[in-house]
């Protein structure tokens, strides 16, 4: 087997693979569906659609840091293998509620912030047991093939919700959902070598873990801090391609929502494709993290200057690949750097940062393509994330020779 699929070698990590590709199917068909039922029941309001979406991504904010918390302190199976109950009971609740006619914008509402609980308890949990997985030597390939799953994923989930929604109805798309999620649960539940926190925290002298020693474990390690700080960054201003391949299909090119459907699509393969080039690198380095982040930026720029529809979709790919290489990157070093016992709490970090940068971003890039046009989404967006990463390195750069100055 190639090194682009080495950690495939591992049988728990097969497990782990199957698990993701289950719960991340799960998640994107249920955000459709969801959606759906909240445009019927709204007659199409775009309030109440943000509303659900901002309900579903708040906990990630909120419950994520405490989450990581968690994953250092009890069993990370037995967290993972909770969520997965939840999200299962979750779906069979929504599709009792849409079979009887009982569904309301309010039990949405309700769905949509539990299910985001849900995933927020989820991840920091999930992304910690990596490394007991497939061990550190290959944790840059386990990270990367993550990826793959979560990109196939992205693109599947919702194409097969939307062909459901059409055949049969949101309350089937609800059962397949649990299924997927039981199947999930199947196989987080059957690995074998995923290690009890304690037992690493035992060594480290670590006996109770706070979040507070996760966030100064973050600041003392310059690099690490640089690497949290880079993805706010690009997070907040070069991460936002739903809104502006949105306004570039629609505002610019006067596209229909097929077309959208179709760029869309087009990124996802370049997604793809990147996770699959990570997928070959043994090891990740800090220069790698600063060059997709800066590549990043300047493409997303170039992609935003593109003339004509056919044009910006042969650029569109380009941004995809060097968008995975820059959050596959920065993620496997910081799941490398960080010792088994704090794992779970800098996860959890990493996610609150990544997240958070959305929200700051977003309606700044949506007001400005407001009043200047939809290219300069791109165009200033990626130029904002360059310079902002630019002063990060002169930044770390500074901070590294410090202590070579006073000696």
């Amino acid at each position: 087997m190639s090194q682009t699929f080495a950690s495939l070698k591992v049988p728990d990590y097969r497990r782990y693979i199957g698990a993701q590709l289950g719960a991340n199917m799960g998640l994107w068909m249920q955000r459709v569906a969801q959606d759906w039922l909240v445009l019927q029941i709204t007659g199409s309001s775009g309030v109440a659609i943000g509303f659900v979406t901002a309900l579903q991504f708040l906990p990630f904010l909120l419950v994520a840091p405490w989450a990581g918390v968690l994953a250092d302190r009890v069993s990370r199976q037995v967290v993972l293998v909770s969520t997965q109950s939840a999200l299962i009971a979750l779906s069979v609740a929504m599709a009792l509620l849409v079979v009887t006619g009982s569904i309301t914008e309010t039990w949405i509402y309700i769905f949509a912030l539990l299910s985001g609980v849900a995933a927020a308890v989820d991840n920091p949990a999930r992304q910690a047991i990596l490394g007991d997985v497939v061990g550190q030597e290959n944790l840059v390939n386990g990270v990367a093939l993550n990826s793959v799953a979560f990109n196939m994923s992205r693109i599947l989930g919702p194409a097969l919700a939307g062909v459901l929604i059409a055949l049969w109805g949101t309350s089937e798309v609800f059962v397949i959902t649990a299924l997927l999620f039981g199947l999930s649960l199947v196989l987080l539940a059957t690995m074998k070598s995923i290690t009890h926190p304690r037992d690493h925290a035992a060594s480290q002298g670590d006996r109770k873990p706070t979040l507070g020693q996760g966030l100064r474990f973050v600041g003392r390690d310059g690099a690490m801090l640089f690497c949290m700080l880079a993805v706010f960054i690009v997070a907040s201003f070069n991460l936002n391609f739903q809104l502006t391949t949105a306004l570039m299909s629609t505002v610019e090119f006067g596209g229909d929502a097929a077309a959208f459907g179709i760029l869309t699509t087009i990124l996802s393969v370049g997604s793809l494709l990147g996770s699959l080039l990570a997928a070959r690198r043994k090891s990740v380095r800090i220069r790698l993290v600063v060059a997709s982040a800066v590549m990043l930026g300047l493409m997303s720029a170039l992609t935003g200057t593109m003339p004509t529809r056919l044009t910006y979709a042969l650029a569109l790919p380009l941004c995809g690949l060097f968008a995975m290489t820059f959050t596959t990157s920065v993620q496997s070093y910081v799941q490398v750097r960080t010792p088994a016992h704090m794992r779970g709490r800098v996860m959890g970090i990493y996610t609150v940062v990544f997240f958070a940068g959305t929200p700051v971003g977003a309606p700044l890039i949506g007001w400005a393509s407001d009043h200047l046009g939809p290219r300069i989404g791109l165009i200033g967006g990626g130029a904002l994330s360059v310079a902002g990463i630019l002063i990060l390195v002169m930044w770390l750069m500074r901070r590294m020779q410090r202590p070579a100055n006073q000696t």
